[in-house]
């Protein structure tokens, strides 16, 4: 039976922001369902206090120790639960952990640090040794460090191999050097420094026997200095151990025949009842309630490289020049807030900005929407396009990272539909419009848009491929 060890900062569906929380929420039960008794799946992640009563309720206490952390000795709570045939295993510290938000404090290094250190430590305290340790992104990347000079003279670490997961190589857990003594415990090292600081992810980049990015096209991309953020050369340098395998998502969660948060259920082909959702959804928000008007939505982080810039150069032209509505919901940049708030301001009847996050209005949307927008600069994934596929909407995407993976431009070859989206190369406003504008025309074609429709809902974006990926890779190491 083949062992494996998920390290990560978030998982849903316990706590999570974004991404990463779908991927160690989804991938880890995908993998113990395709390969049953062949595997023994295993994830750490913290016990924050965004973890609901239902979750700590089901919990059992497995150890309690002291972690010797730089000069501290602190206290280690590791509780654990199953579900879906994967133990998941949950690192407490009130001190780092019970806080209001999962992110954002001054002391992240030290949160972290603790965090993988622990993770690492648990391993000798439960008596459970993994063939591999599969750490994600800069939070768990100190795992690797931990593991390589505190614990491997020890003969039940010795075998562990290690995968480095890149869900977003922008946040690389950069820290100044005097983290190094004070915070982790380690004397310096080249492996941990890099252009004049300490960098979290290079060192895990440098010291894993593999490393894997969240689509093939991203694999590529962040070898380059446009897409990289200073990591292009360690990123050549190691791509020997670098590969790429696309996200999916998790069918069970997103699955229109079943969502208890849509207006109606439905599946492809079912036009007619995906229609109520969007009527429904009109009433909600206050637009007029019309079953022939498409419904364009953008479910966003609002932040520049999600092309949002290109976004606020075409919004009031799609907006004037053709009969449709758009729902815009997501929270970040100020900019970007006040720019769709005055855009349902000047154009409220077809605009409704709602700037915050909530899961299960997104939902909603999702099922109500024809055409989903998604012109992001950079996307290592992006999980939005199949969502919004899995919901019938179609996604209007520029040909970058996973976009460019997942989704082909819609395409009529003698009478025969080819494509599940429309897509565009350049990172140019104009051609936005244009694609948009392309989508809008065919849904108004009463023929071939219920075919693309059910073609787009018939697209396979479920975990089972990547999952059999993943294993493969665990077999070659």
């Amino acid at each position: 039976m083949k062992k494996i060890l998920f390290v990560g900062a978030e998982v849903m569906p316990f706590a999570a922001t974004g991404g990463l929380g779908d991927v160690l929420g989804s991938l880890p039960a995908a993998l113990k369902k395709e390969y049953k008794e062949n595997i023994d799946i295993r994830v750490v992640m913290p016990l924050y206090d965004a973890v609901k009563a239902e979750w700590r309720n089901q919990m059992k206490l497995e150890a309690v120790f002291n972690l010797q952390l730089a000069w501290r000795n602190l206290y280690c709570g590791v509780l654990s639960l199953e579900k879906d045939g994967v133990t998941y295993y949950f690192i407490d510290n009130e001190y780092y952990f019970k806080r209001g938000a999962l992110y954002g404090y001054g002391d992240e290094a030290e949160r972290y640090a603790f965090f993988c250190k622990a993770a690492i430590e648990m391993l000798g305290v439960i008596g459970y040794y993994p063939d591999i340790l599969h750490a994600h992104d800069w939070q768990a990347a100190l795992t690797l460090p931990y593991l390589n000079f505190e614990y491997r003279w020890r003969r039940e670490y010795q075998n562990i191999k290690t995968v480095f997961t890149i869900h977003n190589i922008e946040y690389q857990g950069q820290f100044s050097h005097d983290v190094l003594s004070y915070v982790f415990g380690f004397d310096y090292s080249d492996y941990l420094d890099y252009n004049g600081c300490v960098n979290l992810m290079k060192c895990a980049i440098e010291m894993a026997n593999m490393v894997t990015t969240v689509s093939p096209r991203y694999s590529e991309e962040i070898k380059s200095d446009e897409y990289s953020h200073g990591l292009a050369p360690i990123l050549n340098k190691n791509a020997h151990k670098l590969t790429g395998i696309l996200n999916g998502i998790d069918y069970k969660y997103y699955n229109p025949e079943t969502d208890k948060e849509i207006f109606m259920n439905f599946q492809s082909g079912e036009l007619d009842k995906k229609v109520k959702n969007k009527t429904e959804l009109q009433r909600k928000l206050g637009l007029p309630e019309r079953e022939d008007v498409p419904l364009v939505a953008i479910i966003s982080r609002l932040a520049s490289h999600k092309g949002l810039d290109l976004i606020r150069e075409v919004a009031y032209g799609l907006v004037d020049n053709n009969d449709m509505q758009l729902v815009i919901l997501g929270k970040g940049e100020a900019q970007y807030e006040e720019f769709f708030t005055e855009l349902e301001r000047n154009r409220n009847d077809k605009v409704r900005a709602l700037m915050l996050y909530d899961r299960d209005l997104s939902k909603r949307i999702y099922a109500a929407a024809d055409i989903f927008l998604m012109p992001s600069k950079s996307e290592p994934c992006g999980l939005s396009q199949m969502i919004a596929s899995r919901y019938g909407a179609i996604p209007v995407v520029r040909e970058t990272g996973g976009l460019y993976d997942s989704i082909k431009g819609y395409w009529l070859l003698n009478g025969t539909i080819l494509g599940n989206g429309f897509t565009f190369a350049n990172y140019y406003a104009g051609e936005l419009y244009e694609r948009t504008c392309a989508a809008l025309e065919l849904y108004h074609n009463k023929e071939l848009y219920p075919k693309f429709a059910k073609k787009i809902m018939d697209t396979d974006f479920s975990w089972g491929t990547s999952a059999r990926k993943y294993y493969m890779l665990y077999e070659g190491m």
